[in-house]
């Protein structure tokens, strides 16, 4: 199989083809379909050129036979990926942006679903002339449509009214009835009414669970087998006179009574809790997805990173490692004590030698942080971490560069990495100093002062360290002033029940930086591979990035639209990506031969486009708008700043805030 990929990868349309017919070849590509080496030899194989605006969204149908595209132009075309021919041009009667489209399962790729920005949900039989549905129940932007293969008659809609509407085209539906059976989830009556959904996904292996991202840092995940079909009367008016929250819902019952306290798990990256309003940013979820297997949720979230989320695991319940409920001001319990079991487990893991190859990493990576290259230095460690994940050391020291770096998140990565540092080894110096710092850098003074009152009991040769006695006084000065930190509140009155299930949020499990999302808020992020081993996301700066799933780090970046890059679909059996963005082109991107030509599509310095994106992301927004036009405005590279604290710790009266170890 493979030496038809480096013969000449032109000739696997007829490869293609028979994996798709023939089961047992078709296992085979599923281990093999996307590698290492594939990877590495991704280039443009075609552009397929014929819409007449932005291509929003991207579909491969089951088989991998036909991809449908749906644009500005408010048409949908399903093309032949492998012969780069249009299949059919549809017609789809919307008056809006269309930025969403959908196969129904099971349908023989005959029926098409797609969600608009004039607020409609259409279904299409491609065998008949005019939609067999037409809902507009909704009163905003329909943003996303969600299918699953094991429910094949059912769809779910999300949109910028609030609304995550069930629809089943088993049955007769009757638009704005009082009985309004088709409402599953009302993010206004919990968020407050300024609420909108973005997207919405559902995951394969258990169709009861349906993820919702929405307007804020939160991502939602509910149990639909829970939920009662709301019964509370709409108050529909015209869509033209329709002003936000005065147009519906007759204020009538509880708005917690259609969903039980149980039927909802919440997710955020830890820091976002204090962020949820910034002065140039607002947070949304623009893109979330599922696992093949189920068990994890990919999100992209607007004006920040991309995060990982494990949805089995509620010991990431409260933050990081070793504090119970530390946002509530909880300090709970110190992650060094004796007692904890679980700690004294992970201590028994530390690898305290490395091996050569480790060894290598780590001394490559403490080269490049004494040069101030945190980034490559961030990337080594990384890499050292994946051959040995219980090594202290490595967690640390990593910390030590995120703290330099300061991308958006990289102090609360840093704070993570402290956590775990001393729990593999409970007496690490360095780890419990910058975990004060950390806390104190995102404005958690109390436990800060909590863990560097301990820090100096426990190791007291540090007390009359400078760093320490300067720390201290910060801290002071930060409780004194009430600079101490605070759960961003909501604007507008939450439930009850949503109250709750914030504080119980689940923090993420790993974090891609290296693209900026702040421009469109339909970015996508997936899986790419058959065990998605890499991760795939698009970006304002035009380029698309390739995460290695296990390491975080970035392996490759590819130029993929002249402005912005929306939208990424991996082929579903073989070693193929379809994007999409504000071209008038979907791009087809594939492994190309290795005969020695350039690939000029290839982003050579991927920590400089990192970089610069991280640096956009905190531009003003008016200036990045400008960008985005085409006018010249040079984002320039940060300039790395020393605080005197980076020196070798030879002595108590050194700095504790040093270079890694």
């Amino acid at each position: 199989m493979l030496n038809a990929y480096d013969k000449d990868y032109r000739v696997l349309d007829l490869v293609r083809q028979r994996e798709i017919q023939d089961s047992a070849t078709y296992t085979v590509s599923q281990k093999l379909h996307v590698t290492e080496n594939l990877i590495s030899r991704l280039g443009l194989e075609k552009e397929l050129v014929g819409h007449a605006g932005c291509v929003n969204c991207l579909e491969w149908n089951e088989s991998g036979q036909i991809l449908a595209s749906a644009s500005d132009d408010m048409y949908v075309i399903l093309w032949d990926p492998f012969r780069y021919k249009k299949k059919l041009v549809l017609q789809t009667g919307h008056d809006g942006n269309i930025f969403s489209v959908k196969f129904m399962p099971k349908s023989n790729d005959s029926i098409l679903v797609s969600g608009a920005g004039d607020g409609e949900v259409r279904v299409h039989d491609l065998t008949l002339s005019e939609p067999i549905l037409i809902c507009n129940c909704h009163i905003n932007r329909v943003k996303r449509i969600a299918t699953t293969s094991t429910v094949p008659f059912l769809f779910w809609s999300a949109a910028e009214d609030g609304l995550i509407l069930q629809h089943d085209i088993r049955t007769p539906h009757i638009c704005k009835s009082n009985e309004f059976s088709t409402v599953l989830i009302d993010l206004v009556n919990h968020m407050g009414r300024y609420a909108e959904a973005k997207c919405v996904t559902v995951n394969p292996k258990r169709p009861e669970l349906i993820a919702v991202g929405a307007s804020d840092a939160y991502i939602r995940m509910y149990d639909r087998r829970m939920i009662k079909f709301s019964q509370v009367p709409i108050i529909w008016g015209h869509r033209g006179d329709w002003e936000r929250g005065n147009t519906r819902r007759a204020g009538e019952g509880d708005p917690d009574e259609n969903i039980p306290l149980g039927c909802a798990q919440y997710f955020i990256a830890g820091h976002l809790r204090s962020r949820q309003r910034d002065i140039n940013r607002s947070f949304t979820t623009t893109y979330l997805t599922f696992s093949a297997d189920g068990n994890e949720l990919l999100v992209n979230m607007g004006g920040e990173q991309i995060y990982l989320f494990d949805i089995n695991n509620p010991k990431n319940v409260k933050t990081c490692f070793g504090y119970t409920n530390i946002y509530s001001g909880d300090f709970g319990k110190c992650c060094m004590e004796k007692d904890n079991e679980d700690n004294i487990e992970y201590a028994t893991k530390n690898v305290k030698v490395l091996p050569p190859h480790v060894e290598k990493l780590k001394s490559q990576a403490n080269e490049c942080f004494e040069q101030h290259n945190y980034i490559l230095a961030i990337t080594l460690y990384a890499k050292a971490i994946s051959y040995c994940p219980t090594a202290a050391v490595l967690y640390a020291n990593r910390a030590a560069a995120y703290m330099k770096r300061t991308w958006d998140g990289d102090i609360y990565a840093a704070l993570k990495d402290c956590q775990m540092t001393l729990l593999l080894d409970p007496g690490h110096v360095k780890a419990h100093f910058r975990l004060a710092r950390c806390l104190y850098d995102l404005n958690r003074a109390a436990e800060a002062d909590k863990v560097l009152k301990e820090f100096q009991q426990k190791f007291p040769e540090y007390a009359s360290n400078s760093a320490c006695q300067a720390l201290r006084m910060d801290i002071k000065d930060a409780i004194n002033s009430g600079r101490d930190y605070k759960i961003s509140q909501s604007m507008y009155q939450i439930s009850e029940y949503e109250k709750e299930w914030r504080r119980n949020a689940i923090d993420y499990k790993m974090r891609f930086c290296g693209h900026c999302n702040t421009t469109t808020d339909i970015k996508e992020a997936n899986f790419f591979g058959n065990n998605g081993q890499y991760i795939v996301a698009g970006s304002d700066d035009g380029s698309f990035f390739i995460w290695d799933r296990n390491t975080a780090n970035i392996i490759r970046v590819l130029r993929g639209d002249e402005r912005i890059v929306n939208c990424l679909q991996p082929h579903p059996s073989t070693c193929l990506l379809a994007t999409s963005g504000i071209d008038p082109v979907i791009r087809l991107w594939s492994p190309l031969p290795e005969d020695g030509s350039i690939n000029d599509r290839k982003i050579q310095n991927l920590e400089d486009a990192a970089n610069a994106n991280q640096i956009r992301m905190n531009t003003d927004p008016f200036v990045v708008t400008l960008m985005n036009m085409g006018y010249g405005f040079p984002i320039q590279q940060a300039e790395y700043s020393e605080d005197g604290d980076e020196q070798q710790d030879q002595s108590i009266t050194q700095p504790l805030n040093c270079r890694p170890s």
